[in-house]
């Protein structure tokens, strides 16, 4: 199922849906042999069951006295790599649910699904579950609704596996690495007091005046512009704590909404009443960060103080991390080694990846937060960039893998340009939870995102990329209590130039 296609009712509720009554019965697939047995979930909680169970599964158990059954609820009750109990807890306004869909709709086919009268039901249950451990597979079904299942046996095996290779050289980089200390200068709360306010402005490449939530220092302001862009169905809310950490600290940031793309859009289009975004928005996405950049230069955004753009710094996270595009390898092998659930969306929007190409001059330094980009990036790409880059990847990041889409492109760029740009990564980190509510107070990134933005305007011109440029974040004191933090740069493998 394309990710950008139109989300069926049905799927949404495999997620969302509390069970009037629960699975019973799933059939299995299994691999090499064109048929399937049936099994009662009953019977897939331990091999006892199965050795004295009536269904096909139990009498092919019985056959193998036991060998087979043991070896499948190995497989089902083995931890899934993906934290389904934390983005349950955030399914109602979660961004990029559909990707939760796309792995389930994968691994799962159910029928006879019921119209689902309380969402919070199911999540309530995978969290009561999730606390006491990691979810499996069996853990997953034993919760959806429906008369019944079937499982692609040979597919699960394969998906889940590729998933597990696709993080361990995040784990294994990290291991060979040090954690950032903590610096208070950096990971605390500055002095002043952040001034939040919301206005709309013209803009000639949307019918619509574009939303912009700015976060200015009540005073003391040092004049500097930080641009943040949100991801794919999400929401400037879930960045304002790194917006308000930086302003505290003297910063002007500016968070504009993607009208099409946001979460707006995402509940719009789960309930049929819109189509999913389109390529264009690629193209879109960019002119909303320079428009808003040209707001703050033309003083028309009501901020308490004036503020220079000639040199501004742009952050983003997941799709609002990709940038500079270029168009780079295939997408029709569904069983690449390197595949990943952010493909689909890569691949869907490639047709006008060279139209998004260009980069805004004014950008000199960029905070790239699990954006996917290994379809996107062609090696040597950076060399064209105006801006430094720090990429940041989170070693449970399921939707946008850290091993494919992390770190064999940077090291691939290491070997090839050598422009000062750095990757770190978060042990534990996943797609969602190194995002921040204001409420938050920045999050786990607080302490980097400041470290790397006072670098970049410290260094002035020498900011942008280069074989002999100078270091933007500082050796320590960027660190996080909640996740390591580890500047994984001097560890990246030496990859051959594809």
């Amino acid at each position: 199922m394309p990710l950008l296609r139109p989300i069926p009712l049905l799927a949404l509720g495999l997620i969302l849906a509390p069970p009037a009554k629960a699975l019973e019965l799933i059939e299995i697939r299994l691999p090499l042999v064109d048929t399937g047995v049936s099994v009662r979930v009953a019977e897939l909680k331990d091999p006892k069951s199965l050795l004295t169970g009536t269904s096909d599964l139990a009498q092919l158990d019985q056959a193998t006295n036991g060998k087979f059954g043991s070896r499948l609820i190995s497989l089902l009750q083995a931890p899934l790599p993906i934290p389904i109990g934390a983005i349950a807890k955030e399914s109602a306004g979660s961004p990029l649910m559909a990707q939760v869909l796309l792995i389930l709709e994968a691994l799962v086919r159910v029928d006879g699904l019921e119209t689902p009268p309380d969402p919070q039901q199911i999540v309530a249950t995978l969290e009561r579950r999730s606390a006491k451990g990691h979810l499996s597979l069996l853990d997953v079904l034993e919760v959806l609704p429906g008369r019944s299942a079937s499982i692609e046996l040979d597919q699960v095996v394969f998906v889940l596996d590729r998933l597990v290779r696709q993080q361990e050289p995040a784990e294994s980089l990290i291991n060979s690495g040090k954690p950032a200390g903590i610096d208070p200068a950096l990971s605390l709360p500055g002095p002043i007091k952040p001034i939040r306010q919301q206005v709309a402005i013209a803009v000639s490449h949307r019918p619509e005046p574009l939303q912009v939530v700015t976060m200015a220092p009540s005073s003391d302001g040092n004049g500097r512009l930080v641009v943040i862009s949100h991801g794919l169905w999400d929401d400037p809310v879930n960045f304002e704590g790194w917006g308000a950490h930086l302003a505290s600290h003297g910063y002007t940031v500016l968070l504009p909404r993607h009208p099409g793309s946001d979460q707006a859009q995402q509940q719009a289009m789960l309930a049929g009443r819109v189509p999913p975004p389109n390529p264009d928005d690629l193209r879109l996405r960019p002119l909303d960060v320079s428009a808003a950049i040209d707001a703050a230069a033309a003083g028309s955004l009501a901020l308490p103080a004036p503020v220079r753009t000639d040199q501004v710094v742009a952050m983003g996270q997941s799709w609002g991390a990709t940038t500079v595009l270029q168009l780079g390898r295939s997408c029709e092998n569904l069983r690449d080694p390197a595949r990943n659930l952010s493909w689909v969306l890569q691949c869907s929007f490639l047709t006008s990846a060279n139209r998004a190409g260009g980069a805004d001059p004014r950008v000199t330094a960029v905070v790239a937060v699990s954006p996917p980009m290994r379809l996107l990036f062609d090696v040597g790409a950076a060399k064209a960039m105006n801006g430094r880059v720090l990429l940041v990847s989170g070693s449970k990041d399921w939707v946008v893998p850290a091993g494919p889409e992390a770190i064999t492109p940077m090291a691939q760029e290491a070997r090839n340009s050598g422009g000062g740009h750095r990757l770190v990564l978060a042990q534990g980190g996943d797609h969602f939870n190194l995002r921040s509510i204001e409420a938050d107070g920045g999050g786990p990134l607080r302490g980097l995102l400041l470290a790397w933005t006072e670098g970049a305007f410290a260094a002035g011109p020498a900011a942008a990329p280069g074989p002999s440029a100078p270091a933007l974040l500082p050796a320590d004191g960027w660190g996080d209590t909640s996740f390591a933090l580890v500047d994984v740069t001097p560890q990246l493998p030496a990859l051959p130039t594809p």
